[in-house]
């Protein structure tokens, strides 16, 4: 009675046992329970832990001591000498039930759905006792009186229980101790009913609440009330007339979404409740808010809270942490509790940043294993505070010598975790084969999910090879490595010029030549920052070398000698890859969408999820919208481990977007590399609209999104 038997809960002990003709009893349960020999959880008396099974045995043993079924001792000790006229137990082994049973509902498509009793319902002692409020209040009462036990009794059941060690359980005999001596309480909730009794002793007030509707949300209301507390009612709100993209793949349907405070409360052919505000869709479609797989937005957002580059394109979560660089997780959640910004953040933890902190002197070098070490203890850290996993920009000086071994002992901390791995290329260009085999490789031996992100051919002469390496991840995965990627609409990456030299030297001529000819198009490559001279700033490689009169390989050396000197730096927008390519990768089953895009540079940042929707699904018919919106949300969730976003699914948070799928088109341009896109009509965060129609709504209900968590 006091809940600490240490037995284990009989749901999960019945459940392999059971097929769908079977109906659960007390006697059924107490012949599983001596048949299996369950372990005990814990020693009795040891710990606290409400459990089930500690109330059907209940009931068993007043069956036995009693000689009468459960609901005949509880008709005539209990129920008769009360005058409980509307109580009574009830379960699927008796043959009828009085009419004035109640059956369990909930909710769906604006329609009430039986969510009533289950193969569990033949058992009691923890549940299927039926009553009312006027009912539970004379029981309530007699409980002072002495008519049902005695005084002392009841007493003792509101009483807290003692653990073996003396300390106390603040939980009595069928009671949880609010308050010793003056608040007791009890709540309950199974399928379709949920229920909830407070008993103010000192004050002789009781608070009993009971419904079959499935939805809770009046109980934490009606408390509050109760406990002279601030409460909210609920907002909702009601977007109709829209063709529904749920985030599955499956066809567009017609119908309404409710939004009850931050979350879908009910999708169908839906009534507006009175007052309640409408967004009439006008026929448009009606997806889940698009989830960035790699994005950068996030240097942007002390500046532009709004996140307007983001929410413009109908994205309601970045994930950020790429490329081996991240900030600490603790830094990342202040940062939004003191600037709200307008859409969701989640990050992954970066390798370059632990090689950082973990490793004296330069990072250009392997690591030891004293530093390993240290980065796992402070990846492990990072995980516990909701990482999603590991990334690393293997391309990048910061990780480039860091070995595998390195990166698949840190991914087997972040797996142990539920984490993932996240990759930029080792390289992109000359060694993709072997950066691809390496990937594939820490899968293998890490055992963990793995993507490569931003996911390119970057080199002219193995232009044409996406097939051949798509059949390699397809061969992997049937191996069981569960590998992914995804990728960015467009021909042109944005990066460091460094990464033009992949042997890592700078002041080679000849590297220079061959990167000129193989890794990217000098004429169609812009420098977007260039600080030793800005008025090289929007200039193609070609312009410059034509500026200083020199061989482009030579432009292309002092553009890195330059930009390297203290308090320098420099970013390019290199075209180097093949729109062949790209489609099959954007086709490929397992790549979600991302932009890899800032709040300024390159185009990605301002256009990459609606130029996916406007050339290459509606103009150019590369894949169904439906398998587009797919990769956009539900698959971009999945391969990130984030829960409850990425569908329109009741209960899933409410962060969806409306759009034109006519009109829906990216405007950005290296020249205009901020400009808006077109089509999308509304964005709603958490169940808050953020934009509507080319511009910010000030509401600012971004999360930081924890690994597999709700938040």
């Amino acid at each position: 009675m006091n809940q600490v038997s240490g037995l284990p809960e009989y749901f999960d002990i019945a459940q392999g046992d059971m097929i769908l003709l079977d109906t659960l009893t007390n006697q059924s349960m107490l012949e599983l329970l001596a048949a299996k020999k369950p372990a005990l959880v814990f020693q009795p008396g040891e710990q606290w832990q409400y459990c089930n099974t500690n109330y059907t045995t209940l009931a068993s043993i007043i069956e036995k001591i009693s000689g009468l079924a459960a609901d005949k001792f509880f008709q005539q000790h209990i129920a008769g000498p009360l005058n409980l006229t509307n109580t009574y137990v009830y379960n699927l082994t008796m043959k009828s039930y009085p009419p004035s049973r109640v059956f369990g509902f909930r909710y769906e498509g604006g329609k009430p759905v039986l969510n009533d009793l289950m193969r569990y319902d033949g058992i009691v002692g923890d549940g299927n006792v039926y009553s009312s409020v006027e009912d539970l209040y004379k029981w309530d009462q007699a409980l002072y009186t002495g008519k049902l036990v005695k005084q002392s009794t009841f007493a003792e059941a509101i009483k807290p229980g003692k653990l073996n060690n003396g300390s106390d359980t603040k939980y009595g005999f069928g009671w949880f101790i609010d308050e010793p001596g003056k608040i007791v309480s009890h709540s309950g909730g199974w399928v379709g009913f949920v229920t909830q009794i407070t008993r103010n002793i000192d004050q002789n007030q009781t608070m009993i609440i009971l419904t079959n509707s499935s939805d809770g949300r009046a109980r934490g209301i009606i408390k509050n009330i109760w406990e002279d507390k601030s409460y909210n009612l609920p907002t909702t709100h009601l977007i109709t007339n829209v063709k529904v993209i749920d985030g599955t793949g499956l066809p567009a349907f017609d119908a309404s979404v409710r939004i009850v405070n931050d979350r879908i409360s009910d999708i169908g052919d839906l009534t507006p409740f009175p007052n309640e505000t409408v967004t009439d869709g006008e026929g448009k479609v009606l997806a889940p808010g698009f989830i960035d797989s790699h994005s950068h937005h996030d240097t942007g957002l002390e500046k532009n809270p709004s996140a307007i580059a983001v929410t413009s394109q109908g994205i309601t979560t970045i994930i950020v942490g790429q490329d081996g660089s991240s900030s600490p997780i603790d830094s990342i959640i202040q940062f939004m509790k003191n600037t709200p910004v307008s859409v969701n953040v989640a990050s992954f933890t970066g390798q370059a940043s632990l090689r950082e902190k973990c490793m004296s002197g330069s990072l250009l070098r392997r690591s030891t294993e004293v530093e390993i070490d240290s980065m796992k203890v402070m990846l492990d850290l990072e995980m516990d505070k909701g990482s999603l996993g590991l990334s690393t920009g293997l391309e990048y000086e910061e990780a480039f010598y860091s070995t595998r071994d390195e990166v698949v002992e840190l991914s087997k901390v972040a797996v142990a975790k539920g984490g993932r791995y996240i990759s930029h290329l080792r390289s992109e260009d000359v060694n993709l084969e072997e950066a691809i085999d390496e990937i594939i490789d820490i899968g293998r031996q890490a055992k963990i999910p793995v993507q490569i992100t931003h996911f390119k051919i970057a080199m002219r002469s193995k232009w044409g090879n996406s097939d051949k390496i798509l059949r390699q991840l397809q061969s992997a995965r049937l191996e069981g490595i569960n590998i992914t990627a995804d990728v960015y609409p467009y021909t042109m990456w944005n990066s460091t010029p460094r990464v033009l030299f992949p042997k890592k030297d700078f002041e080679n001529l000849a590297s220079a030549d061959f990167a000129t000819r193989e890794l990217f198009d000098p004429s169609a490559s812009v420098m977007v920052r260039y600080t030793p001279n800005r008025d090289w700033q929007g200039k193609t490689v070609s312009e410059i070398a034509a500026i200083n009169k020199e061989p482009i390989s030579k432009a292309l050396i002092r553009i890195i000698r330059e930009s390297a000197m203290p308090n320098q730096g420099a970013t390019i927008v290199a075209k180097s890859m093949s729109e062949t390519d790209i489609s099959h990768f954007l086709k490929w089953p397992y790549s979600s969408i991302c932009s890899d895009g800032s709040m300024s540079g390159h185009p990605r940042g301002h256009g990459s999820f609606p130029r996916v929707l406007g050339r290459y699904v509606r103009e150019q018919k590369l894949m169904p919208l439906e398998t587009a919106i797919q990769k956009m949300t539900s698959l971009a969730a999945e391969n990130a481990g984030i829960k409850n976003r990425g569908l329109i699914a009741t209960g899933y948070f409410a962060d969806l977007v409306l759009f034109d799928p006519n009109t829906i088109i990216d405007n950005a341009t290296i020249e205009n590399a901020t400009a808006l896109s077109t089509g999308v009509h509304y964005v709603w965060v958490n169940g808050k609209l953020v934009y509507s129609d080319q511009h910010l709504v000030p509401n600012f209900p971004g999360r930081y999104v924890m690994r597999g968590n709700q938040y």
